[in-house]
Order: C-alpha cells, then structure tokens, then sequence
C-alpha cells in the first residue's frame, strides 16, 4: 500500500440522514419492444452537485457521480493548478450536506490568496470544464511541455484501447458514465475511473494517480470520450505523453496537444485509431 502524501480524508456527516449518495439507482421504467411493453428496472447513475471549496471558500461546483471523491478533490486541484503538489493540500473532508456533497480543502493561505483573482464558479452543465469562466485567456492558457521518451507499439495501442471497456463495471451496470484509464505498456490497465462527467472522470484518474506517486508519463491515458481542449489541458498538466480517446478531438485540442507535445490518437476502434499530433511516439517499424 502507498501511503498517502496528504492526510486521509475524513467523511463527514454532520446529520444521520445526510450519508454519501451511492453511485448508481435502480429506478422503475416501461419497456418497450416490438412484442409490446412491460414493466422492468433500468441502472442509471448518480449525478450529485458536488462543491470544491478551498478555505471554505467555494471555487467550483460540479455535477458528478459520487464516487472516488478524494480522487477527484486531489486531481481537479492538480489539473486546475489551484495546487502543483499533493502535498500542497493540508487536509480535506468529504461532507455530504442536503442537496449535494462539498469537498473541503484546506490549503496553504498563500496559496488560496491566488484564488480570489482567478476564481470561478462551474455551476452548470455536467462536467462542464470551462462554464463560467471569467477569463478569455484563462480558456487558452499556455501549457507545459509534457516529457519526451515514451513510445509505443500499435499493437499496444489496440491492447491497451480493448482494456477500457472490460473494467467499466459502473457503465457496464448503466450505459451513462465516461471512463479514463491509465495503461502502462508492460504491466497493462493500472487504474480506471468513471463518472457522468468526462472531465471528472479524468480528474478522479489524475488524482489517483498522483495518490500513488504513479507518473503520468510512463504510461497512455485512455478515454472512452472525445477530446477537447479542456481534455488536454488536463492531460498537459498531468504531464501525460500519450492520450487515446474512442471518439475524435476538436480542432482547438489539436492545437493544444500540439504546443504540449502530446501524441494525440483518437477515432481508436478495433480496427485501427489515427494518430494526430506527435505521431514519433507511436513505432512504425520503418
């Protein structure tokens, strides 16, 4: 076991009747097939407002499946840049409230004196990542170069892209959630995170990730969503190499991936995937 780099997160129920939501409901539905209907049961996931607070002052509320919540709380900061370091957070609580769930961060004042001036409130679509925001630039800001060295076989590519559906075990119950996994070439799917939001699932894999001192860059991100800017802006700041998604990118991720330095490979399907950006990482064989 990887011992935590911050101090473990406590749950918090400050009522009896207030406990975590779970992650999926089954719920009454009428199904109906060309031999007629019939009353039956349906899956779908949980979709909780889930507040981030930091210094109890809320910095962002989204909508998200309530589940691997330390995950996401340590991965949304990372990939936000609110903190650079597992260490920077001082402490967080998991507090089911009515109505929703917040994630109390306790960061250092320094710190959370930066957040006054970029402060943003996310309330809006599920997973929204750039809803609200006050800053034009703050959209298309400049990203780090992710690290060089990683390459990779094709046929790994297949092999990792066949992992993703197989781990799914909240989709496989629902057909609703997003996956991202992390694959490592020579070990395989080392760690898969869903959620009803495609930026939040990213954000549970990064702060996993970062819980288990697992470097992004010796592995591929997987995604079972498209890719957009916010997808690898994410990815960048994850210092990800790799990123394979089973839908395709918006032209602005191009771009993005292309000033990270990220081989970006999308429309990945059985029978093959295209490479768009930094396609040296992927052997050729010539």
């Amino acid at each position: 076991m990887v011992p935590e780099r911050y101090p473990a997160a406590t749950n918090v129920q400050p009522e009896a009747d207030a406990p975590l939501p779970p992650s999926l409901r089954n719920v009454p539905n009428l199904r109906w097939r060309a031999g007629g209907g019939e009353a039956g049961t349906r899956s779908v996931p949980e979709e909780t407002p889930v507040a981030i607070t930091y210094n109890r002052a809320t910095y962002a509320v989204m909508m998200a499946t309530p589940a691997d919540l330390e995950d996401f709380a340590l991965g949304f900061s990372l990939t936000e840049g609110v903190v650079s370091a597992p260490d920077d957070i001082e402490d967080l609580e998991i507090v089911p409230a009515e109505g929703g769930i917040e994630l109390r961060l306790t960061i250092a004042p320094a710190r959370a004196a930066t957040l006054i001036e970029r402060r943003r409130y996310l309330a809006g679509a599920t997973g929204c990542g750039l809803c609200g925001m006050e800053s034009l630039a703050e959209a298309v800001r400049p990203l780090p170069r992710v690290p060089e060295g990683l390459r990779v076989a094709p046929a790994v590519i297949g092999a990792a892209m066949a992992t993703l559906a197989p781990a799914q075990s909240l989709n496989e119950a629902t057909s609703a959630v997003h996956g991202a996994g992390f694959f490592l070439p020579q070990q395989g799917l080392l760690a898969l995170r869903e959620d009803v939001g495609r930026h939040n699932a990213l954000d549970k894999l990064a702060g996993h990730l970062a819980r288990t001192s697992v470097a992004a860059q010796t592995g591929l991100v997987l995604l079972t969503s498209r890719i957009s800017v916010e997808m690898v802006q994410k990815a960048a700041l994850m210092a990800a190499p790799v990123v394979a998604a089973v839908s395709a990118p918006t032209a602005l991720a191009l771009r993005a991936a292309e000033a990270a330095g990220i081989t970006l490979i999308a429309v990945a399907r059985e029978d093959g995937f295209e490479v768009f950006t930094h396609a040296g990482r992927v052997e050729t064989g010539r």
